[in-house]
């Protein structure tokens, strides 16, 4: 039944328009991240998922997952069972802030102004 009622959701939507969304999430993310001083975004695929992986100079990935925590803001932190591909873009891990539906740009501005916080701590 829950399943049922999730595709009715998503179908009343519309998949396009979902898609739509995450890519202006993750784009206006990408934007709002990269005024972040030691912050390098981690991944350019021009068809990726809504996903900004991240590290930040002077902090462990941990850090600053336990960090955001701190703030209400979910993130992962770790290699993501993506080693290889980390290893050979020169990383052993990330923090990476998935993107979807039900995300806001007000979300990624509070991401946004954490990471400037605790970049002003390195």
């Amino acid at each position: 039944m829950g399943l049922a009622a999730a595709i009715d959701y998503v179908s009343s939507i519309g998949m396009e328009n979902i898609a739509r969304h995450e890519r202006s999430l993750l784009e206006y993310g990408a934007d709002e991240l990269r005024s972040v001083p030691g912050l390098t975004l981690v991944g350019s695929a021009a068809e990726r998922a809504g996903v900004l992986s991240f590290v930040l100079d002077g902090h462990s990935n941990e850090e600053v997952g336990k960090y955001l925590d701190g703030s209400g803001i979910a993130v992962r932190a770790g290699h993501h069972c993506a080693q290889p591909i980390l290893r050979r873009l020169g990383y052993e891990g990330t923090v990476r802030a998935s993107l979807a539906l039900y995300n806001t740009p007000g979300e990624i501005e509070l991401l946004a102004r954490r990471l400037h916080e605790l970049a002003r701590r390195a």
